[in-house]
Parts: structure tokens; C-alpha cells; sequence
């Protein structure tokens, strides 16, 4: 297969039980659409209890039974927010801390330089990261992720990668490979992902392709390039 071969989502996640949490950012294959999207899985009861809640152009998690929350500060954050013309979207609060970094004038890269991986050991998951930004008729995009170094969390790796916006070409980057006990951290670049023109298509793709009894939450969200409107998508398994 060559480097340059794309991956559809049924080929990607379709035979895979546990990815974890996922980010999607590419261009639609018209060329006309800037497309994102994230996904969340959960296998504890404290992991599957949890909303997606659309306010305004941000996206919020809420637990869907508050009385369930075990430790709400790696399940209740804003996996979406609007800045200027830049839209972040990750699987943690580092969200807040990339937005305020562009408040301040800093960018994406040294935003994340001060943070690092989840703190829930043995598993230390990975903080994924994603950035949009959109320019006059077009886009490019950013992705991020900031791993342990090792199995006992005694040091982060970081890594960024930059992407130029191609029509019918996306990336795709999830916190873990796939199950397992431990489960095993994701490794590689950001995967090469074949894109669809129609939200409703693209959504749908990704929700019936992840595993049925592991998925808990998805959004989507596509940015018309001409006229700036955005259309979002949101499936939770649980409705609060």
C-alpha cells in the first residue's frame, strides 16, 4: 500500500473495539468544506457517563447521571471551541488552556508545551489535540499528541504535526491502538483518512463504524470554505 493511500472509517474503526477518544479534521472531496470530528468510547461506568451539549458554536460533555461522577475533571470539558477564525478541538481541558493561549496572543504548539498526559496511571492517557485555521476560502490544520514516555509516567513526549488542506484527504489521531489490559497507547503518525462530502454521511459513517457497545458520544461539524456557515451534528447514546 502506498504512503499516500487513504483509509476509509469502516476499514479504520470498523474492526477495531476500542480506540478510545478521536479527532478527524480534513476538507470534504468537492473541496468546498472544512470537516471535524470527535468521537468518545467509554468501558468504565464513569467513562460512559457522559453528554455532548451543543452551546452555540462550542461543545460541552456533561455527565448523564451526575450522581454516577467519579472524577469529573477527565470527563466534564469543552472538546470544542470557536477562537477568532481557529477552532480547537481536543479530548481533554487542554481545550481551555489552547484558548486562552490564543487570547494571549501565543499559538497551538506552546499552549501544549505546558501541559502533558492524563494523570489516571497505569493507563496515562494520551491528551490529543486538534486546531482549524480558517483563511480566505481555504484552511490548513494542526494535530497533537502528548504521551507517556514510558510505563510509569516519569516523562512526556510531544508531537505536532502540520497539514496543508487537500480535497478528499483528511487525518485521523485516537488516544489508544486498540483494547487491551494495558491498553496500549497510540503510536504512529496521524492516520490518512478518505472524507465525505455530506455531514450527514460523515457522521453517520463514523457512529455505525465504532464499536457498538464501547461508543458513548460523537460531534461533527462542517465549514461551508465560501460563505463561513457551519453545520453540526451531535449523537449521544445516552440522552440526558
Amino acid at each position: 500500500m502506498s504512503i499516500y493511500s487513504l483509509n476509509t472509517f469502516k476499514e479504520t474503526l470498523g474492526n477495531n473495539e476500542y480506540p478510545g477518544r478521536g479527532i478527524v479534521i480534513g476538507k470534504t472531496h468537492d473541496g468546498k468544506k472544512a470537516a471535524i470530528a470527535y468521537f468518545i468510547m467509554g468501558r468504565s461506568e464513569n467513562s460512559r457517563n457522559r453528554v455532548f451539549v451543543e452551546e452555540g458554536s462550542n461543545i460541552t460533555i456533561y455527565p448523564y447521571d451526575e450522581s454516577k461522577v467519579e472524577d469529573p475533571s477527565l470527563i466534564i470539558y469543552s472538546p470544542i471551541r470557536v477562537f477568532e477564525n481557529k477552532v480547537i478541538v481536543t479530548n481533554g481541558n487542554q481545550t481551555d488552556t489552547i484558548y486562552e493561549h490564543l487570547e494571549k496572543g501565543k499559538c497551538f504548539k506552546h499552549a501544549l508545551d505546558t501541559r502533558e498526559f492524563e494523570p489516571d496511571g497505569p493507563t496515562f492517557t494520551p491528551r490529543i489535540s486538534g486546531i482549524l485555521y480558517l483563511g480566505e476560502g481555504d484552511f490548513c490544520y494542526d494535530l497533537s499528541i502528548l504521551k507517556s514516555a514510558d510505563e510509569k509516567g516519569s516523562a512526556c513526549n510531544r508531537y505536532y504535526f502540520q497539514y496543508k488542506s487537500i480535497p478528499g484527504v483528511g487525518h485521523m489521531i485516537h488516544t489508544y491502538n486498540h483494547n487491551g489490559n494495558p491498553i496500549p497507547t497510540f503510536t504512529g503518525e496521524p492516520k490518512r483518512m478518505e472524507m465525505i462530502d455530506d455531514i450527514d454521511d460523515f457522521t453517520c459513517e463514523i457512529w455505525n463504524d465504532l464499536n457498538e457497545d464501547n461508543k458513548i458520544s460523537l460531534v461533527t461539524k462542517f465549514i461551508d470554505l465560501e460563505t463561513g456557515e457551519t453545520e453540526t451534528r451531535v449523537i449521544n447514546k445516552f440522552t440526558k
